[in-house]
């Protein structure tokens, strides 16, 4: 770590994340100050409804046929549809083949997309808790049903694209769902270290990054001067906190405004979650991105949810797994040198832009 302390200013260390410490942030908060092109802001289209968008109330015919909607009777307030280009599919069958070192494994799943709202225009921040406490509930209803659906499925993925340059090609708000016969290679990395860490230290690592937040604090100082290096006050990495859950800002925080939400009780699986915890879960939230937009107001972003694989190891690894929410807000454009090591650049001091976040009235 650098010698120059946060509060000093210019902070260049690289930060190891503790879930995959494989994986490494740089943070470097003298390159913010070069020019460069940050991504553009994306225009919000507050627009109630709009009469060419397949997703607003009244297009329904525009769309495949609905797989659930909420609530079930009159008007619907959350539909979910096939998607018409997905990235995986169940209507076709192929075999797996390898020849030499080269293999396939057949692209089976499925893809689909939630609509959030009926609204065209309305952000997550702008949403009714109640709302998102049901959009949550929908998350984990069609999660379970694809589970059940196919023995072959091992993971399903729920996330939620704003803005082009995240991945967004229509602009009303919506999620996806991604059920896939293999487990992704982050999600597997974090499973298999937190696995190593509870193995070693008879703990989960998201309780004990939990437990930090909440409850260390500490001083460092330079061995020879005696000077301060650094504080690190208790509740310096939080945002937002809730009777069950709890936002954090990561120490390694791959995106300047990145956040993470996680249950405060130890968690490993996004199934177990109580309906009675949606409630909790979506004040936590959408108090977040309000802080997020108040903040860094228009910027695109991802959000994902990484839950335990529902595979061989599912029970194995329930100990030692904590899912969590990330959302990360996609304020610059990855350069040569991020692709090519693998290497993130941070150029926010995680610490200042937790203290930002928090500094939001709501």
């Amino acid at each position: 770590m650098s010698d120059k302390p946060a509060e000093a200013g210019e902070v260049r260390e690289i930060r190891l994340n503790p879930i995959v410490p494989t994986e490494s942030v740089l943070v470097a908060t003298a390159r913010s100050m070069r020019p460069k092109k940050a991504e553009e802001l994306a225009p919000r289209d507050t627009r109630k409804h709009v009469e060419t968008c397949p997703f607003c109330r009244g297009n329904e015919h525009k769309t495949p046929p609905a797989i659930m909607v909420w609530p079930e009777s009159g008007d619907w307030q959350i539909r979910m549809v096939e998607n018409l280009y997905p990235v995986l599919g169940d209507d076709r069958a192929q075999s797996n083949f390898s020849f030499g070192l080269q293999q396939t494994i057949d692209g089976y799943g499925r893809h689909e997309v939630i609509i959030d709202h009926h609204e065209h225009g309305t952000a997550i921040q702008d949403m009714a808790e109640p709302h998102l406490a049901a959009l949550l509930g929908v998350y984990q209803k069609r999660m379970q049903q694809l589970f059940e659906s196919d023995d072959r499925l091992k993971y399903v993925l729920v996330f939620k694209n704003f803005g082009p340059a995240a991945g967004a090609s229509i602009p009303h708000t919506h999620s996806q769902v991604i059920a896939m016969p293999v487990v992704p290679e982050n999600v597997e990395a974090e499973v298999r270290n937190s696995a190593a860490h509870y193995a070693k230290h008879h703990h989960c690592i998201f309780c004990a990054l939990i437990d930090e937040a909440l409850t260390f604090e500490a001083t460092l100082y330079d061995r020879t001067s005696g000077a301060v290096r650094r504080k690190i006050n208790v509740g310096q990495y939080v945002v937002e906190r809730g009777e069950k859950f709890i936002a954090i800002k990561p120490f390694a925080s791959r995106y300047e405004w990145e956040v993470h939400i996680l249950p405060l009780a130890h968690q490993a699986d996004f199934l177990s979650a109580a309906d009675t915890d949606f409630a909790d879960l979506a004040r936590v939230l959408r108090r977040t991105m309000a802080r997020l937009d108040a903040v860094i107001g228009g910027a695109q972003y991802n959000f994902f949810l990484h839950s335990v694989p529902h595979d061989n190891d599912q029970q194995a690894h329930a100990p030692s797994y904590h899912w969590h929410l990330e959302i990360c807000p996609r304020t610059s454009i990855p350069t040569g040198f991020e692709l090519g090591s693998g290497l993130f650049v941070n150029t926010i001091n995680p610490e200042q832009a937790a203290e930002r976040l928090r500094a939001v009235e709501l």
